[in-house]
């Protein structure tokens, strides 16, 4: 069902058990699963948060001004993606960091155009840095890069399995649900992605699956177009 996918990670999965740093073997895992989809033809570009190293929104409660914060998170999410290309190439997969802020030669400065030709020939494209801008989320920047890219859907890998009426971790009576519009989610107050993140996503038609990127066959599934997650679509 999709052909071009913008996976959303969050720092915290590439952390590991811990939520800290990074864990070789998590990489590694995440790794060989996107590495066995690329090699089936899908395409996949990934943004992956930088909450492991460094939480933007963190840096006023340590002394740092907002801006000086969010830039620092904008480099943990390269850091996280600097990580991932290392262990893609331990595979033997071609995988490319590209920045929001020019970082050479750490790094390739994001263009759409260079970006799409990669994923064409079948490699991976991490994209990192956010939008390049204090004050927007790395999921404002998933949003972003997925409408550049032309993606199919955005795949929000979350540590549950789709989308619930409340926290199922802290309520046993939430219920999941398969499917949504955006205006059904908006309307319920269902913390999904943030609002700028959401309308982009509203306006631009983009789908958006949450799902449990922990579980070992459910990024599969979700490319195949099952329900191992849940669909907020317009």
């Amino acid at each position: 069902m999709y052909k071009r996918v913008l996976l959303k990670l969050s720092g915290e999965r590439l952390a590991g058990p811990s939520g800290k740093g990074l864990d070789p073997q998590t990489l590694m895992g995440f790794a060989s699963r996107i590495a066995a989809l690329a090699a089936k033809g899908h395409q996949i570009a990934i943004v992956n948060g930088g909450g492991n190293i460094f939480r933007g929104l963190a840096g006023e409660g340590l002394g740092f001004d907002r801006v000086t914060g969010d830039r620092m998170g904008m480099l943990a999410t390269v850091i996280n993606s600097l990580a991932l290309q290392s262990a893609f190439k331990n595979l033997g997969v071609k995988a490319e960091v590209f920045t929001a802020t020019p970082m050479e030669p750490l790094a390739r400065h994001y263009n759409r155009d260079n970006a799409v030709r990669l994923l064409e020939e079948g490699g991976i494209a991490l994209l990192s840095g956010g939008t390049g801008n204090p004050y927007f989320s790395t999921d404002s920047g998933a949003a972003l890069r997925a409408l550049e890219i032309g993606a199919d859907a955005i795949f929000k890998g979350t540590s549950v399995d789709g989308v619930y009426t409340a926290d199922p971790h802290k309520d046993p009576t939430a219920v999941r649900y398969d499917e949504l519009t955006f205006e059904e989610a908006y309307g319920k107050g269902l913390r999904i992605m943030d609002k700028t993140a959401f309308a982009l996503c509203q306006d631009g038609k983009m789908p958006v699956v949450v799902f449990d990127i922990s579980s070992p066959t459910a990024l599969e599934e979700v490319f195949a177009g099952d329900k191992a997650g849940t669909l907020i679509h317009v």
